[in-house]
């Protein structure tokens, strides 16, 4: 079966799912596109996924960014805060992930879920996404209107994504998780350090963020995860490459900091888990 009909079969399998986001009501495979009462139709594509977006978005993201990224990622970058995220989905989770880039952490997530879905703004990110070969589901699409029903998952993953929060609490069913991983000020540090000395930019504080969290929801738990992360010579010039922090960076201090390679990296993050 060509990869398209899978996923459209893996849809039509959900149930009630995706919502129209241009008229909220419910959306229904027919054949291999979402189609709604309304008339409104989304296609899927030959990989199986689905652009909600009406016009394209540009970002920083792009496909040599995208394709560093999951080499980062599939050598064991994310590995032990995925597997503590892993070891917190409930049993028949139907899981979203938010901004889920190119898709690894996704996939990583998936078998011990009932369904996943990842979704993200970047269509670049969601074409490569597409090209993996797990049961995620991926579509592009715009955190602020998520086009997903209510009530229609019962897990939220979300790594160094912004929070919609009352859309996260709308598309999750009672009692419902999140899962928010946030850096903390040791992640990376050795880049800031070297990228962006004597500037403000050379240090990272969470709490604008975990506090934003907690007063929305104050009974979260927080699970500090800390590890070094090995890396040759060519993953670390793939770690530069993804990572934000080295797009702004003045090109000395990134030419020299690719000269001169370091072989480990730590990752340092906070787990933020609620029911809601």
């Amino acid at each position: 079966m060509r990869k398209i009909n899978t996923k459209a079969a893996a849809i039509d399998a959900a149930g009630r799912l995706f919502a129209c986001p241009v008229c909220g009501a419910n959306l229904y495979i027919g054949d291999t596109s979402l189609r709604c009462g309304n008339g409104h139709v989304y296609d899927l594509n030959k990989k199986g996924t689905v652009n909600f977006l009406s016009a394209p978005v540009k970002t920083e993201y792009d496909e040599e960014m995208l394709a560093a990224r999951r080499r980062v990622l599939q050598a064991g970058f994310f590995t032990p805060f995925i597997d503590q995220m892993r070891a917190q989905l409930p049993q028949h989770a139907r899981l979203l992930d938010i901004g889920c880039g190119e898709g690894t952490p996704t996939d990583m997530l998936a078998d011990r879920t009932d369904l996943a879905v990842g979704f993200d703004i970047s269509a670049p990110a969601i074409k490569l996404a597409g090209a993996l070969p797990g049961d995620a589901i991926f579509c592009v699409a715009d955190l602020a209107r998520l086009p997903f029903a209510d009530d229609s998952f019962n897990v939220i993953a979300d790594i160094f994504s912004p929070g919609a929060y009352a859309e996260f609490e709308r598309v999750l069913a009672p009692g419902g998780r999140i899962l928010k991983i946030i850096p903390n000020s040791g992640y990376l540090h050795e880049l800031r350090e070297a990228l962006y000395a004597g500037t403000d930019k050379a240090t990272y504080s969470n709490e604008r963020v975990k506090q934003h969290f907690l007063e929305r929801y104050p009974d979260a738990q927080i699970q500090p995860i800390t590890y070094d992360f090995a890396c040759s010579s060519e993953l670390f010039a793939d770690l530069v490459r993804m990572t934000p922090l080295s797009w702004q960076a003045p090109a000395a201090q990134r030419a020299d900091l690719l000269a001169h390679p370091l072989s480990s990296i730590q990752v340092d993050v906070e787990l933020l888990t609620v029911n809601i």
